[in-house]
């Protein structure tokens, strides 16, 4: 049988988490989750940004490729919250633009990114999760996670805009882009299904499922 590696990407507030644990348990695959509370970095990187941002990227661009490479060399598939590519195309990025990593910081940064992919297995599937912004809004207010409490629709719709340009040259495997807002995978089975069979249907190949409105 042959394992896969898939990997979900998408702004803050999309769904990851939540598809990545229903699908990998629906599928029997191994999933994998962003390293945050043996992040070592995040509480000095939510006090001073400027100081520990480059810090804190170092230590996910590690801990990311670890995760990728584990992942792509198991005899099992496997679905993965969150991507080491976005740490740069999206994250990095935002962090020099808001001026909070300084440009020699993100070269250097960017450098060492770009060789440790370079030497990566290539994901079979990017799932690319999608949602308005007020809808993103309205998640993250509503799960109440201290940490993500500065978020703002400003800071989200940057973010929106790396991920478009990232997505518009992203060539490395086929993506399934899901409008999440549209989903609720936790209390709609029937719409699990939909995401399952097209996933399924992109693996093997075959012509791709119309997403539903809504219902």
């Amino acid at each position: 049988m042959t394992n896969h590696l898939i990997l979900v990407a998408g702004n803050i507030g999309t769904g990851k988490t939540s598809i990545t644990e229903r699908v990998g348990h629906r599928l029997g695959w191994q999933t994998a989750y962003e390293s945050v509370a043996d992040n070592p970095y995040l509480p000095d990187f939510y006090a001073d940004m400027e100081r520990w941002a480059f810090h804190l990227q170092v230590f996910f661009l590690g801990h990311r490729a670890e995760q990728h490479l584990e992942l792509a060399h198991s005899p099992a598939s496997a679905i993965a919250d969150r991507s080491i590519y976005e740490d740069a195309y999206i994250f990095a990025r935002a962090l020099r633009h808001l001026g909070n990593m300084r440009e020699r910081d993100y070269r250097a940064y960017r450098r060492v990114f770009d060789q440790i992919v370079a030497g990566l297995p290539r994901p079979d599937l990017l799932i690319y999760l999608k949602a308005p912004v007020p809808v993103l809004m309205e998640r993250i207010h509503q799960r109440g996670r201290e940490m993500e409490s500065a978020i703002n629709a400003e800071y989200l719709s940057l973010l929106e805009s790396f991920y478009d340009e990232w997505m518009a040259v992203f060539d490395l495997c086929p993506v399934l882009t899901i409008p999440s807002e549209q989903l609720d995978f936790v209390n709609k089975p029937h719409h699990l299904d939909i995401v399952v069979e097209r996933i399924q249907n992109m693996l093997a190949g075959r012509e791709d499922v119309v997403f539903p409105n809504g219902e």
